[in-house]
């Protein structure tokens, strides 16, 4: 189980399907094997959700194909 002290070191980065005028600013970080920690860009001292590597992978999928 991760906790917030176990992403203080994280590496941020923007979602490249973040849009750029402060609307949806989602953010992942690398370096977590087996895991996807994500975040809001806009309160990044907030809460942080980890999901699976390969459910993460699978959501991706979906967006990128439409159907969701």
């Amino acid at each position: 189980m991760l906790t917030s002290r176990d992403l203080c070191s994280a590496m941020w980065r923007t979602s490249s399907y973040s849009n750029g005028d402060g609307g949806n600013c989602v953010e992942v970080a690398d370096g977590f094997p087996g895991l996807v920690p994500v975040r809001d860009s806009k309160n990044p001292g907030g809460p942080a959700l980890a999901f699976g590597a390969a459910g993460w992978a699978r959501f991706v999928d979906a967006l990128r194909s439409g159907s969701l």
